[in-house]
């Protein structure tokens, strides 16, 4: 079964009509925005709401720069190490040689500008949001359709972790580059393909995924017509290079080949062990788990898995497949905190395209109702684990 989506708007518009008038022009992408700006409002109140219930008298911005947000900020203000970092009993730490640079380098470029680092760190991220929004309104109208761009936009940013889209993380940023990529990808528009690439791989370590994709589309292109073939090659070698550039990078500073991968084990426990400890957090914690929060986690690692078989199944463009499962397999194939795994999965995309596409056919009232029930779970979801669960996303 075919993931297409067959609405009057596909079956009207032209393949050669650009992918702006398709998505509803100006009126199309700003409700995507106002889509977003609900979720985001809805988010702060009952994060707000939880907040006065606690009684740690943290406030509703502290609790959106902790964690991660202060590994950036440090590397935003102070810039990277020129080393290992070592612990008092001399062994090897974790430092912020492990965080891809472009968020804190934008963080520094708005903070120049007058506003404190905090300040700029939830500024970029806000504005990354939104072109968060925009961009997978494009991706998922050139893909399904003009409504499954709305409803993506709707389900990624409702999703249980979403919240991180509100932090200072890099989690919004990745996102807006990633499907921005790809629609630019899937419209043959290789130069913004290709700078939104090599963003992403700047970005995490997943944009290596992303990359690969871009590769994939490329050959695709070049397949169907060698004409001006090394516009979707170059852009795929743009992307490309953007991980292992970094990693070069951090290894001549450092003067160890292998030392990003060296401070991750030593900081987070991070490192590709082929699945077995995510197969040993669900065997454990599905038979004799008793905290809701890691057997929620476990569910939805598993809920995953079956909506990605699903997508998969119903055979999506090429590239997002590729994209999609390259980044589980990163996902799933590391040891590490497990729960930062379903944060580390928003950005997959894969996942989210059978509710996505389901939203899309069937009728509004039907989609909206659907949408807002995953939402109030997923916008508290969220809000508790800022609040109430101690540990880091």
């Amino acid at each position: 079964m075919s993931l297409a989506v067959e609405t009057p708007e596909t079956e009207r518009v032209p393949e050669r009509e650009r992918l702006w008038d398709l998505a509803g022009a100006w009126r199309g992408v700003l409700t995507a925005v106002g889509i977003f700006a609900l979720t985001r409002v809805a988010q702060l109140l009952i994060l707000a709401w939880m907040s006065a219930a606690a009684d740690d008298q943290v406030s509703v911005r502290g609790r959106l720069l902790v964690w991660d947000a202060g590994w950036f900020l440090r590397v935003a203000i102070d810039g990277y190490p020129h080393g290992y970092t070592y612990g008092a009993n001399g062994g090897l730490e974790g430092n912020e040689l492990a965080f891809f640079p472009l968020y804190p380098m934008l963080i520094r470029g708005v903070a120049a500008l007058g506003p404190s680092a905090q300040t700029a760190a939830l500024a970029v991220s806000w504005l990354a949001s939104i072109g968060a929004a925009v961009a997978l309104h494009l991706l998922g109208t050139t893909l399904y359709g003009k409504r499954a761009g709305w409803a993506l936009v709707a389900i990624c940013c409702t999703a249980p972790v979403s919240v991180v889209l509100s932090m200072a993380y890099s989690e919004a940023l990745f996102l807006a580059l990633v499907a921005g990529m790809l629609a630019a990808a899937h419209r043959k528009v290789w130069w913004a393909a290709g700078l939104l690439g090599l963003g992403a791989a700047l970005t995490r370590p997943t944009g290596a995924a992303a990359a690969l994709a871009l590769a994939v589309a490329a050959i695709m292109a070049v397949r169907e017509s060698r004409r001006k073939a090394w516009q979707p090659l170059g852009a795929a070698a743009v992307a490309l290079a953007g991980v292992p550039l970094f990693l070069a990078w951090v290894g001549l500073r450092v003067g160890d080949p292998s030392a990003w991968f060296r401070i991750q084990t030593a900081g987070w426990g991070t490192s590709f062990d082929y699945g077995a400890s995510t197969w040993t957090f669900l065997r454990q914690t599905l038979s004799t788990g008793d905290g809701w929060i890691p057997v929620s986690m476990a569910i939805m690692l598993l809920v995953a898995l079956a909506a990605a078989g699903v997508a998969l199944a119903g055979k999506p463009w090429l590239p997002l497949a590729v994209y999609g499962v390259v980044a589980m397999v990163l996902v799933y194939g590391q040891a590490g905190f497990y729960h930062s795994k379903p944060r580390l999965l928003l950005p997959v995309l894969l996942t989210l395209l059978p509710a996505t596409v389901a939203a899309a056919r069937a009728r509004p009232r039907v989609a909206v109702l659907s949408i807002a029930a995953w939402a109030a779970f997923g916008l508290w979801y969220g809000a508790y684990m800022l609040t109430v669960w101690p540990y880091t996303l």
